[in-house]
């Protein structure tokens, strides 16, 4: 009898957390981007756990830097169950396409079984173009903001050679200090327009 509760016990300890994260992870579509690029996919689910986690600065990140309306972020994650990673996609493209993120949100959810390779096609942007590969260096300078660590691909260490080497004039930088190499905000700049 005492094997048997210490066994139950084990199995138990087991399968809380894979519950956990189970329930954590429950998002309204099946997580399957198939962006048609294996470095995106696998940066898309950590940003799933990163918008889980640290909700607000990935939700000021879409709107600041992909022109997102917060209102519809703030709705997609907590009202309708999307997945940060497909969130953030679906901004990052939109602002590739120079379309609302809310217009993209309404192709993927209409599209959606196709991954994420079939919409950025009809969109214009196909895996190796021009804009694709400004969709993929966009992930560089949010992981910069963010604090996160990001190892690049040959493709991204080609444009970003600097990324990860660290210069005396670098200690102390805050992100947003002028440091980032693109994907700069378009806000208003404090003190409006006016010259007086």
């Amino acid at each position: 009898m005492h094997i048997r509760n210490r066994l139950r016990a084990f199995v138990l300890a087991l399968a809380l957390p894979l519950a956990a994260a189970a329930a954590a992870q429950d998002f309204a579509y099946d997580w399957d981007p198939r962006s048609g690029d294996a470095w995106i996919d696998g940066h898309l689910g950590d940003i799933n756990d990163y918008g889980h986690r640290h909700r607000d600065p990935f939700i000021d990140e879409l709107v600041r830097y992909r022109d997102a309306p917060r209102d519809l972020v703030t709705g997609l994650l907590a009202e309708r169950g999307w997945a940060p990673g497909d969130v953030y996609y679906a901004c990052s493209l939109a602002q590739i396409v120079g379309r609302p993120c809310r217009r993209v949100v309404e192709e993927w959810e209409r599209s959606h079984g196709e991954g994420w390779e079939a919409l950025a096609q009809r969109l214009g942007v196909a895996p190796g173009s021009p804009e694709f590969q400004r969709l993929k260096r966009g992930f560089v300078p949010s992981y910069q903001r963010w604090g996160r660590p990001l190892v690049l691909d040959e493709e991204l260490r080609k444009a970003f050679p600097e990324h990860g080497k660290v210069s005396a004039g670098d200690v102390g930088e805050e992100p947003g200090s002028g440091a980032e190499a693109s994907d700069e905000p378009r806000a208003a700049k404090p003190g409006g327009d006016d010259a007086s």
